[in-house]
Parts: C-alpha cells; structure tokens; sequence
C-alpha cells in the first residue's frame, strides 16, 4: 500500500506543469507554442523571460524532491524509490497535458538531491559545468545524466542506483531529438531565442 501511496503522490507532483504557469504569468503566452514546446526551463529561458525560467527550475527540481522527502518521511522505508521514479514519470508524461510533458532533467536533479544529497549536488555540479563549457543544455543533461548513477555508487548508496539508472535512461529516451541534432551539429545553444511555433 504504501508504494502504491508513494506512486500517487510522485506522480501528482511530478505532474505539476510549472513551466507553463510561469511561461503565462511573465506573459511568454503558451509556452507549448513556443520553441520545442517543451514545458521545461530549457524552453522558458528561450521565451526570454528568465525570472520564469529560473522559476520554473526551481519548483521542477523542489516537486521532485518533495515527493521523496515526503514518502520518505511519511511511508515505509523504500517507499521513496516509488516516490523519485513516479516524480519523473509524472513531469515527463502529465495527465493534464494529454502525457506531453517535459525531458525530466530539473525533477531528475531534484529526486538525487533528496535521495542522497552529495550524489545530488555532484550531479548539479556536473550540469553547471557541462553547461559553462559547451553551453548546449541538452548536451550537459545528457553528461549529468550518465555520471548520476555512478556518484550514487561512489558514495555507498547502491539501494539507489537501480531506479537512478532507470530514470537516467528514460531521460535520456526523452532526449532523442535533441541526440540526433547533437550529432548533425544543429542543437542550439543556451540563451538563444525561440520562434513561435504554428
């Protein structure tokens, strides 16, 4: 019952679609029709508005962590596994947008924070830097999303690293566009802006 519990309330969460609340506060209109239409920070900061991005960040990561901090606190011990694999799946696959959502990478963030937080903050890390190098977002996602399972490793918590490595692939599946752009050497880069989309 409780990983059932546990699924719920990650999957509620998760499915939160922040990115489009504040896309439509900053007045960036909806943001689905703009650029890659992805609900993501990724797709806000190219509105241009970036308080909203950052936003959006923000609680994209703070759902994900809530919910394993929350079954981790209220439920059976492993309740918040279910938690942290049903907070992605529900940012990634919204009910309430028709199970069109985003990439995951912000609620992937958040879920290590919350599960182990050094293994979380050198994910961060690995973004921030990737991120500063290259300044292709979905490249650094793509870099962070690797090494996340194997710093879960690293630092002892193995009980971990089976849904770590279950949501780094669907994470990764989620960026498959962006992979094949990355490949011809069309992705664009950090900041740059995004036209409507019909």
């Amino acid at each position: 019952m409780h990983a059932l519990e546990a699924l719920a309330l990650g999957y509620l969460l998760g499915s939160i679609p922040f990115g489009i609340f504040f896309a439509w506060m900053s007045g960036a209109g909806d943001l689905r029709k703009v650029g890659s239409g992805n609900i993501g920070a990724t797709n806000v900061l190219r509105t241009g508005k970036t308080w909203a991005a950052a936003a959006t960040l923000l609680c994209d990561g703070a759902k994900g962590a809530g919910a394993v901090l929350i079954a981790h606190l209220w439920l059976s011990p492993g309740a918040e596994i279910f938690a942290a694999l049903a907070a992605v799946l529900g940012h990634v696959y919204p009910v309430w947008l028709r199970f069109h959502g985003g990439k995951g990478v912000a609620t992937f963030l958040g879920v290590s924070l919350a599960l182990f937080w050094p293994a979380g903050v050198a994910a961060c890390l690995t973004w921030a830097l990737a991120g500063a190098v290259w300044r292709i977002s979905s490249l650094a996602a793509l870099i962070m999303l690797a090494l996340t399972p194997a710093y879960f490793f690293a630092f002892g918590q193995r009980d971990y690293v089976p849904v770590m490595l279950v949501l780094a692939a669907l994470v990764w599946f989620m960026h498959r566009d962006n992979i094949r752009r990355l490949s011809r050497g069309e992705e664009p880069r950090i900041g740059a802006k995004a036209k409507t989309r019909p």
